[in-house]
């Protein structure tokens, strides 16, 4: 008497299994934002708490800088408004040359973990909701994905949860992903710690930085980076196309 094992057909989990990360996500924003600690990230907060602040990275410095790339990687994870003051803040702690590199690496490490959660279940769902449609793009993405996700990163139109996210659903490897993140940011980076650095100066003579006038003469600048790193794509889609000369053989 032979043994037959029946076939059995692993389920893929519910739909609504899959999509734990984005509840997590959600459950996070909520909290935050039924406690207000989303209006702590102000200029008001540096200004009364300098001397707390200076004094504890002094103190503490090992301590701060860990506190300071969590802080960002989870505000980058948790898609948080404000991240714009927290930048900020790591030019007034750290200085331009730390605190950039620091905010870099946080920034990468939080939109690493939101890349990930979004390619394993978010991604997963909507490419099979989608179809042909997702396939589509995916594949026009992968033509040149490096200048696709600098235009990301560089165009201001595009939120900067977008430019985390959207790689993950169009099949972005992770090592083009993490290299254009770490890339793309430093000019927006560096841009906003350099007000950081110098806020102390800003705030003993009782003047406040005009952010709306800096992010209004930035933005020409991002815009040109975004149009540039898009010039291979549209070479490629509009370019002169390569002609193959066919010799004909000839008989001896």
């Amino acid at each position: 008497m032979s043994d037959i094992s029946p076939n059995i057909t692993k389920k893929s989990p519910h739909i609504l299994v899959r999509l734990w990360p984005l509840y997590l996500i959600a459950i996070v924003i909520v909290v935050i934002f039924a406690n207000g600690w989303h209006k702590v990230l102000s200029l008001e907060t540096l200004r009364t708490q300098r001397e707390y602040l200076t004094g504890f990275v002094a103190d503490n410095l090992i301590l701060a800088v860990l506190a300071y790339l969590a802080i960002y990687a989870a505000a980058t994870l948790f898609m948080i408004p404000g991240a714009l003051w927290i930048t900020i803040s790591g030019g007034f702690l750290f200085g331009l040359a730390g605190g950039s590199a620091l905010t870099v690496v946080g920034a990468t490490l939080g939109a690493s973990a939101l890349f990930f959660a979004a390619k394993t279940s978010l991604g997963t769902t909507l490419q099979e909701r989608a179809g042909p449609f997702v396939k589509k793009m995916e594949a026009g993405f992968k033509e040149d994905a490096l200048s696709y996700m600098f235009a990301l990163r560089f165009l201001p139109v595009v939120p900067y949860p977008v430019a985390n996210i959207a790689p993950a659903l169009l099949g972005a490897k992770y090592s083009q992903y993490a290299m254009t993140t770490m890339l793309g940011i430093i000019p927006g980076v560096v841009a906003y710690t350099w007000i950081g650095a110098g806020l102390g100066a800003t705030f003993d003579a009782g003047q406040t930085p005009d952010l709306a006038g800096l992010a209004k003469n930035l933005m020409p600048a991002f815009l040109a980076l975004g149009v540039v790193s898009l010039i291979p794509v549209a070479w490629k889609k509009f370019g002169p196309k390569s002609v193959k000369l066919e010799t004909p053989n000839s008989e001896e």
